[in-house]
């Protein structure tokens, strides 16, 4: 696990405790893990880890979805 993406499920973790732990593969979406409320501030959380704008859009939500798709498609670009 890359220091990104530690510092990615630390984030996570801390807003939802109750999940114990996430596997890379576990969707953050459909088990509202980052839900309509928390996706802005996911959203923002990731663009000060990468130092960039992103686009999250119907077309792009897929990058979001997953720690694995996050990590291959946000921090490693």
């Amino acid at each position: 696990m890359t220091p990104e993406i530690a510092d990615v499920k630390r984030w996570l973790l801390e807003r939802k405790p109750e999940i114990g732990d996430l596997d890379p593969d576990f969707d953050l979406i459909d088990n509202r893990v980052i839900d309509s409320l928390s996706f802005l501030d996911f959203v923002f959380f990731l663009e000060e880890l990468t130092g960039r704008e992103l686009q999250a859009t119907a077309e792009t939500v897929h990058h979001f979805r997953t720690l694995r798709a996050i990590e291959g498609n946000i921090l490693h670009v």
